[in-house]
């Protein structure tokens, strides 16, 4: 978890943010589709705005935070809450450009654990269970955000990608859950992660079995 110490004062005794809003492109009950947690089910709540854009992303909508509406949290933990989900997964757009905090406190007072995944580009808020880091090159995480991954998660175009991983890994806390996951259009990247994992066994696969099972 990330750690109180790091977090906003008096957490646990402030007062509930539910009248906060963020803007959401979509929130939806659904099986987490890839990393450690893949086959779980989980509600997402994915916010709006991204300054990472990476040209292979597969939610460009989410980029421009204008063009999608803003929910209240309480309206979304709620939602969370009522679909029976054990936790929630938000991203993005990068969720870090806004402070989790009253999105994670509403969350966590409604019972649910709380995972994210984010580049790391923007400093770390919120109070959660579980941080997966997605690096990407062309707009570095921040070193702040290392110390508390839980999981390393990098999606893989070339063997550039496999030295990028591996230099992100070597930040990353012992015990961080690393995983190489294939660019869904980039099929050469397949037998280039297999060979990779088969020679470097500290690194596991991770694919989008949710593109398989045709859920959202």
């Amino acid at each position: 978890m990330y750690p109180a110490e790091l977090q906003p004062a008096a957490i646990g005794s402030a007062e509930i943010s539910d009248q906060t809003e963020y803007p959401v492109m979509e929130h939806f009950y659904t099986i987490q589709g890839e990393g450690a947690h893949s086959g779980r089910a989980a509600y997402f709540i994915r916010t709006a705005g991204c300054d990472v854009q990476c040209w292979w992303c597969d939610v460009k909508d989410s980029w421009d935070e204008s063009k999608h509406p803003r929910m209240k949290t309480g309206q979304l933990a709620e939602l969370a809450k009522d679909s029976g989900a054990p936790f929630a997964v938000i991203t993005g757009g990068e969720p870090l450009l806004h402070d989790l905090l009253p999105l994670t406190k509403s969350l966590k007072a409604r019972g649910l654990e709380i995972h994210i995944e984010t580049s790391g580009s923007s400093p770390l808020s919120g109070i959660l269970d579980w941080i997966t880091l997605s690096p990407k090159r062309f707009k570095k995480p921040l070193d702040e955000v290392y110390p508390y991954v839980d999981e390393l998660k990098v999606v893989v175009l070339t063997n550039k990608d496999l030295i990028w991983a591996e230099e992100n890994a070597a930040k990353c806390p012992e015990g961080t859950r690393l995983l190489l996951q294939p660019e869904w259009d980039t099929p050469k990247s397949m037998p280039l992660i297999v060979e990779y994992v088969k020679k470097n066994p500290q690194w596991g696969i991770s694919l989008q079995t949710h593109k398989f099972l045709n859920v959202p």
